[in-house]
């Protein structure tokens, strides 16, 4: 299947890219891995609105590197993928593994990478699609201080390649920080 997607990524995508200039004025031309890769599901939301539960719901299991807690406990950003083993990829190993589809991600520096990691898990559903369970998005102080990369870049990284966005919100916390507001503002 994967190498029917490359086909398709030089016959019928690239020609279209270079035609248009699409790297010139947006960004790097896709790759094949990413062209070829599984549909991106990418779920935004405050901190604890239940992303990581509803990610192990939908999985039927834990996945490795979860972290569920009455605070916000996933500091990182976690693609949720298929794997025959579970297992756990840095984000820097992430980035140069050309069978994964996140290598743009390294713009973001080491910070960034040291807050990202690919979880494998063999659950059925990730057969057909990749999970990204995000950071909550955090209000206040805590927004100021709490990040060492450009948090509303990156969620705009993942935005541009997702097929689908899920935004969360919790019904008992109705206020929208302004790092929220950025995040809605670039999707």
């Amino acid at each position: 299947m994967v190498d029917g997607l490359k086909n398709i990524s030089a016959s019928k995508i690239r020609p279209i890219e270079q035609q248009f200039l699409f790297d010139s004025f947006h960004s790097p031309l896709l790759t094949d891995t990413e062209i070829g890769a599984r549909p991106l599901v990418l779920l935004l939301g405050q901190y604890s609105v239940g992303k990581t539960t509803f990610v192990q719901h939908l999985l039927g299991r834990d996945y490795p590197g979860a972290n569920i807690g009455p605070e916000p406990t996933t500091d990182r950003f976690v693609a949720v993928m298929y794997g025959e083993d579970e297992r756990v990829i840095p984000g820097n190993a992430a980035t140069v593994q050309s069978d994964l589809p996140f290598s743009g991600l390294g713009q973001f520096g080491a910070a960034f990478l040291n807050k990202f990691q690919v979880s494998q898990s063999p659950a059925a559903l990730l057969e057909a699609i990749t999970l990204v369970d995000t950071p909550g998005v955090l209000s206040g102080d805590k927004q100021r201080l709490g990040r060492s990369y450009d948090f509303v870049k990156v969620c705009e990284w993942f935005a541009e390649r997702a097929d689908l966005i899920l935004l969360l919100f919790d019904a008992h916390k109705l206020d929208i920080s302004d790092e929220l507001k950025s995040v809605m503002h670039a999707l």
